[in-house]
């Protein structure tokens, strides 16, 4: 493999500008998929369906906590057979297509507009703008295998392997710089495009709405064969034996010995 020693003009002019390119980018699309975000309409009926699924998994989760007959009111509010909740609430099936839905192929056209295209865009200018640039080297040896990867652009046979090109090097900043991302702009931002391409593969799952019947019924199964064991039966006694004999105890042992 040859071994290269890298321009210092480099650094300044290809390694540095991708860099803030890419960042600049990331913030500009986070602040026009604010602008172009619509508000989505929650239904009070389906914040309140999910409350209440959240409530029944906490007390599923940290029913050991409670007394027998505590656990037992919570769980009678839930599955009793005439005014449970999971009983009595009668939810319609849901039947509604959410391909048809015209908010939600919005908002897919307005997620490919603020983020697939400026990334497809910005890369092939990089690509062109850089092209053939070498910009830094990995500080560990890898395979040949890595190479496509790194050194898109660069097609060197006798390279080695841990150098990385300046298309590359942009891919390596799209997807690297997701904590710079939430320093400066915060935790959910729309800047981070690995979170964003995570949403898209999941979003088909995601889209379509759970049915609030088959929901009820599984967590009401749940709850019904839930055996409660109180963990803190025995909390006195264990304290007891953490903290030691009490100091009264202590103080008539030393007046007798």
């Amino acid at each position: 493999m040859a071994e290269l020693l890298l321009d210092s003009h480099i650094r300044v002019w290809v390694f540095l500008p991708i860099v803030v390119i890419t960042f600049l980018v990331g913030v500009v699309r986070h602040y026009v998929s604010i602008l172009l975000s619509s508000q989505k309409k929650v239904e009070l009926q389906q914040v309140q369906d999910s409350q209440v699924m959240i409530r029944s998994r906490c007390l599923r989760e940290n029913g050991k906590y409670l007394p027998k007959q505590s656990f037992v009111m919570r769980r009678h509010f839930f599955n009793n057979e005439e005014t449970g909740y999971f009983k009595t609430q009668r939810r319609p099936p849901v039947s509604q297509n959410p391909i048809t839905d015209p908010s939600l192929m919005t908002d897919m056209l307005k997620g490919n507009v603020t983020n697939v295209v400026p990334m497809i865009m910005i890369g092939g200018w990089i690509n062109w703008m850089f092209s053939g640039f070498v910009t830094t080297k990995v500080p560990f040896p890898l395979t040949l295998r890595f190479k496509p990867m790194l050194q898109r652009g660069v097609e060197l046979a006798s390279l080695d392997a841990s150098w990385v090109s300046s298309a590359s090097w942009y891919f390596l900043n799209v997807f690297g710089l997701r904590s710079i991302y939430t320093l400066v702009l915060g935790e959910n931002n729309a800047a981070d495009q690995a979170r964003h391409l995570q949403d898209q593969m999941s979003g088909a799952a995601m889209a379509m709405p759970p049915d609030p019947k088959a929901a009820f019924k599984a967590e009401w199964e749940a709850l019904e064969i839930y055996d409660h064991q109180w963990a803190l039966s025995n909390v006195e006694n264990e304290l007891m034996e953490m903290l030691g004999p009490p100091t009264d105890t202590l103080y008539h042992q030393s007046k007798s010995d």
